[in-house]
């Protein structure tokens, strides 16, 4: 009789180790009975199933962290690229998740990573190095679509790093160098733009000031003059050099020179002599012709002939005395 007692216990401690199964705080679980799942899943704690009959499957209700492998792929515009990603989601639904994909977990893999190639194609390679928060959200809703019929809610997915052939490394830097440098030469023109405005300004109100100048002439020679060194300085006044590069405008022009009369002597100036005109002497007073006492008619057979003037005057003297005689 007591043996058969401790029979009859060891089979009710075996049926309801059978029977009993514990859920944790995190799972769901699911009953299938006789191969049909039941509408109410298990919620976490102990839970009772009928031995032989019932079969407790258990759904995991954690985010899940699943990392995409390295995709190689080529950018709209002709680039080589391998990206990687990671995608985060869960279980929203333990018997879709049970029921209506076999291995949730694979699937959820292998379209993650048809939909990162997917995504590569369609981008540019700036999108994908600058713009990756609108890249994200379009490869979410791709993971989402499927996923919904699954029971599993993706709730976010990052690409993690994009790898560029070394070529294209070479070139992005050359392009950021030559960037910084058109950068750094426009801040410098713009520093010597806004320089040059002082200085005019500086340069205006000195012009109106004649004795600011002279005071900042000054102040240079002091703060030269602080310095421990050799060097000599001596300021020359810029009054003086504007003098020196007027004084050449300003010589007096040569006066016109006075006629000399005609010699032979040489002239003062250079180039050769013209030559003197010749002198004609002028001509003296003809002698009129003698008259004869009878009949008073002039003399036709002699006259007496001009001779020159020589210009001296016993010649003229000789002249007037046969004219009145």
């Amino acid at each position: 009789m007591a043996v058969t007692i401790v029979l009859i216990l060891a089979l009710v401690v075996v049926l309801v180790s059978m029977s009993t199964r514990i859920i944790r705080q995190y799972q769901r679980g699911i009953v299938f009975r006789f191969g049909r799942v039941r509408p109410a899943t298990r919620g976490p704690g102990l839970t009772l199933l009928i031995p032989g009959v019932d079969r407790l499957q258990k759904v995991n209700l954690q985010i899940v962290t699943m990392p995409v492998p390295a995709q190689d792929g080529i950018t709209r515009d002709n680039v080589t690229v391998r990206v990687d990603a990671v995608v985060y989601f869960k279980v929203f639904d333990p018997v879709r998740a049970a029921v209506n994909v076999q291995d949730y977990l694979f699937a959820v893999s292998q379209v993650a990573q048809t939909s990162l190639r997917s995504i590569i194609g369609k981008s540019d390679l700036d999108d994908l190095l600058s713009n990756r928060e609108r890249l994200n959200q379009g490869l979410e809703m791709m993971l989402d679509s499927p996923a919904l019929d699954w029971g599993i809610h993706i709730d976010r997915v990052e690409i993690k790093d994009v790898a560029l052939p070394e070529g294209m490394k070479r070139s992005i830097a050359r392009q950021a160098e030559a960037e910084r440098e058109r950068r750094a030469r426009i801040i410098s023109a713009d520093g010597e733009f806004q320089a040059s405005q002082k200085l005019a300004e500086a340069a205006r109100v000195m012009s109106d000031t004649p004795t600011a100048l002279q005071l900042r002439l000054l102040e240079t020679v002091v703060e030269v003059a602080a310095e421990k060194n050799s060097t000599l300085v001596l300021p020359f006044p810029v009054e003086l050099l504007r003098f020196l590069e007027k004084a050449p405008d300003q010589q007096p022009t040569a006066r016109p020179r006075r006629a000399e009369p005609t010699t032979g002597r040489a002239r003062s100036d250079p180039g050769p002599a013209p030559a003197a005109p010749a002198v004609r002497p002028a001509p003296g007073p003809v002698a009129p012709a003698p008259r004869t006492p009878d009949t008073g008619t002039p003399d036709t057979g002699t006259s007496a002939a001009a001779t020159p003037d020589t210009g001296t005057p016993d010649a003229g003297a000789r002249r007037r005395e046969a004219a009145s005689g």
